[in-house]
């Protein structure tokens, strides 16, 4: 049988790189994203290799997309059974300088999307007693980061959030698990750098302990265990997949 995996933030960059890798464990995965365009694309190339895929656009930010956009994975693919939620944005403001609105956007698409797509996911893993869930947080909120105080913070609150949902859904056979990155060579770490918002990713890959940035497939072999039967004892449990950057 093959199991229902839906990953947001598909379109590029580490959530990509989890559905290609879903694929490749023959799962069938729906790829949500902002730009539905992107996934569009993404899901099809995956599709003509013979996987059975669905491409959804969706801002996460948005709760009632959300659950437009389960539904629709739903009628399609069948109930969800394997969460990631890669879905996230960045930016690198000083503190004295972040606004409001750009807080609570912030908080909005990194914090609650993820709640609201887990929210949108769990009664079809109720209901099959089975379910696999992981939330991609940042080693930013693990050790914090100058300019990113609203970011660092959403992370934070994804890490709790995922523990939260470990103690209260592990009666019904679900596992969450979090993965917290550092340094990942993506189009969004490519934006932060070419904004000056962070040094450059071979500048800082090189304080790495093994010595490179890491990879939208080493992200994605983690999150392949963790949604795997083997990886069914592990769950509430930050996953530091970072090259030994934050130990």
């Amino acid at each position: 049988m093959s199991r229902v995996a839906v990953v947001t933030g598909a379109a590029s960059g580490i959530g990509l790189g989890v559905a290609e890798q879903f694929v490749a464990d023959g799962y069938h995965v729906a790829l949500l994203d902002r730009d539905g365009d992107a996934a569009t694309t993404a899901a099809e190339r995956l599709a003509a290799v013979g996987a059975k895929t669905l491409a959804v656009a969706v801002d996460v930010g948005d709760r009632e997309a959300v659950r437009a956009a389960f539904d629709q994975v739903h009628t399609a693919l069948g109930p969800t059974e394997i969460l990631v939620t890669s879905a996230g944005i960045e930016s690198f403001v000083p503190l004295l300088d972040l606004t409001p609105q750009a807080w609570d956007h912030m908080l909005a698409v990194n914090l609650t999307g993820t709640f609201s797509c887990v929210q949108a996911a769990v009664p079809g893993m109720i209901e099959a007693k089975w379910g696999r869930i992981v939330t991609i947080s940042s080693s930013s909120a693990q050790s914090g980061a100058p300019n990113m105080a609203h970011y660092a913070a959403s992370k934070g609150g994804v890490i709790g959030l995922t523990k939260s949902l470990a103690r209260e859904l592990a009666a019904h056979g679900i596992t969450a698990n979090t993965i917290p990155p550092t340094l990942v060579d993506t189009p969004m770490a490519r934006r932060g750098e070419a904004e000056g918002g962070v040094p450059g990713i071979d500048v800082i890959a090189a304080m790495v302990p093994l010595g490179r940035a890491g990879t939208p497939a080493d992200i994605a072999g983690a999150c392949s265990y963790l949604c795997s039967e083997a990886g069914g004892y592990v769950t509430g449990q930050i996953i530091g997949v970072n090259g030994g950057m934050y130990i």
